[in-house]
């Protein structure tokens, strides 16, 4: 029995990419299809960074036409990833060496944001993208410990910097820059937001797929300038299931739909506490909070984290838990939601100003 492409596209018609929830042909993932005689080939290239997942869909999708595809030869399917840059605020340019800025925030201290920060960069650059991290959290730079990086980064022309480099993350933090450990920051509002804009477009980020920054806890001025003045993709916001930390949560949330700064979803840290003697599971801060506050404000609910001595331990020890344990239960939550947040990026929309002509007038 002949086919032809129009059938294998049909056939993909009712095949659903279980990271996007859509099927392959409406997320424009069918690329370069080809019949000669029974036999079929075609690409299939994903928005997002997938590497783990890579295998999976090219079974997937290799098994799909067999069957759809009666008396079919040989089926060649080849899945790759492919990040391009997509739309940010109004009125702001996007930052050279960088296609996707996410910024992690959370509305109040201590619910683990940098840790999720790091893991979540880590995640992405697992599943095979290029990924750099920017600690914005001046007063209380946290990112240097965490990625195990010391010393200070090189400058060739003395006007900027280049990253330092971690577990194949690029990183900046004004860590970096002074005796973070004894020495507080006592600088006010203009001088942190400045500095800010300086870590961020005086680095020399290299072809980044994705830069998360890692923000301050709370909705003041380095939040405010980011919403200004860096071109935002998304922001993700971690909460604790706390009352009082979902409060806070909500609060800055309602500061990105202000400043019209997207919301990719929300991040549940300390869901749920494991016994490291026994494993029992318990939910010691509260239940539901961050699904309910999600279906509040119709945002994604990313994933929930665990209450887990080896995430502080690892993440203190300069080995986050993505890179020290790269196969355990708690990295692949982090993976997921990575890949979550990779795919709820690429349904935004593209950044096509790159595109567009310079029009310059002219006196004639």
């Amino acid at each position: 029995m002949s086919f032809s492409e129009v059938d294998v596209q049909s056939a993909l018609k009712n095949l659903v990419d279980p990271n996007t929830r859509k099927d392959f042909v409406s997320g424009k993932s069918v690329k370069n299809v080809k019949v000669s005689g029974n036999n079929v080939t075609l690409d299939i290239l994903l928005g997002y960074p997938a590497k783990s997942v890579w295998d999976e869909i090219r079974a997937m999708v290799e098994a799909h036409l067999k069957n759809a595809l009666p008396g079919a030869g040989r089926i060649g399917v080849n899945v790759s990833s492919k990040v391009v840059p997509h739309a940010v605020q109004r009125g702001v340019k996007l930052v050279e060496g960088v296609k996707n800025i996410i910024a992690v925030a959370s509305g109040k201290g201590g619910v683990g944001k940098s840790t999720t920060a790091v893991n979540l960069a880590l995640a992405l650059a697992a599943e095979g993208a290029r990924v750099g991290v920017l600690d914005a959290d001046i007063y209380g730079p946290s990112q240097p410990t965490m990625l195990g990086i010391s010393g200070q980064p090189e400058s060739a022309d003395g006007k900027t910097m280049q990253p330092m480099m971690s577990h194949g993350l690029q990183a900046m933090s004004i860590g970096f820059l002074i005796d973070a450990n004894d020495t507080p920051m006592i600088w006010r509002g203009p001088m942190v937001t400045q500095a800010l804009d300086q870590l961020l477009h005086q680095t020399k980020w290299d072809n980044l797929d994705y830069l998360v920054v890692d923000l301050p806890p709370g909705t003041g001025d380095v939040q405010l300038t980011l919403a200004q003045k860096v071109p935002v993709t998304g922001a993700v916001i971690v909460t604790t299931p706390q009352d009082i930390a979902l409060m806070d949560a909500r609060k800055g949330l309602k500061m990105f739909e202000k400043v019209g700064i997207k919301i990719v979803g929300i991040v549940e840290n300390m869901s749920t506490h494991i016994c490291s003697k026994c494993g029992h599971e318990e939910h010691i801060f509260g239940a539901g909070g961050g699904e309910k506050m999600c279906a509040d404000y119709n945002v994604e609910f990313l994933g929930g984290l665990p209450l887990d001595i080896r995430i502080r331990e690892q993440a203190d020890s300069g080995e986050p838990t993505v890179v020290a344990d790269p196969d355990g239960s708690i990295a692949r939550v982090y993976k997921q939601i990575a890949r979550r947040i990779a795919v709820k990026v690429a349904e935004m929309a593209q950044d096509h100003s790159a595109a567009f002509p310079k029009i310059v007038v002219q006196n004639t």
